[in-house]
């Protein structure tokens, strides 16, 4: 494997992002805190306790996303990275969750920043979803990728390995 210097750019970025109450801390699937936010540190360990707590916050009930929403977020999608000048690999919104692949010069977390404010707007410009509603959980996954096959395997997951397809309605 080629060394790769220390103040050199990834190649593109893995860009993945929840929709509200869909992926909490405790789930059998592993979160991220403050407490355990740093690369190579373990996740949230699972707990009960920890995930009803969380659901017990809720001001509102948890989004989903269905065809008509999904639509609207990945025109959105394409949307900002062509005004904006970024390359996009690859986009899949499904229910629960929205995974891009793209390259362009800002952070990955000003990119995702990007996606969830005009992913909102539109979806409350076509009144698919309310004007106080919260559509997106807080933050997301940022990955970097550095080399070509990198951005291929996560190309390749994102269309590929989600499961089944989401073109007809739920």
């Amino acid at each position: 494997m080629a060394e790769r210097r220390i103040d050199s750019r990834p190649l593109a970025y893995f860009v993945t992002f929840h929709t509200f109450g869909t992926w909490l801390h405790g789930e059998e699937g592993g979160s991220v805190d403050e407490d355990h936010n740093r690369p190579g540190t373990p996740f949230v360990p699972p707990s009960e306790a920890r995930r009803r707590f969380e659901v017990r916050r809720f001001k509102q009930e948890t989004v989903t996303l269905d065809a008509a929403k999904r639509q609207v977020v990945q025109a959105t999608i394409r949307e900002v990275c062509a005004h904006r000048k970024w390359t996009l690999h690859a986009l899949q919104a499904r229910t629960t969750h929205v995974h891009v692949v793209v390259t362009g010069p800002p952070t990955p977390e000003r990119m995702m920043n990007d996606f969830k404010t005009w992913c909102t707007r539109r979806l409350r410009e076509a009144a698919l979803i309310g004007n106080d509603e919260k559509v997106w959980s807080r933050h997301g996954s940022t990955r970097y990728l550095w080399d070509e096959r990198s951005i291929a395997a996560a190309c390749d997951y994102t269309m590929n390995r989600q499961g089944g397809s989401l073109d007809a309605d739920d």
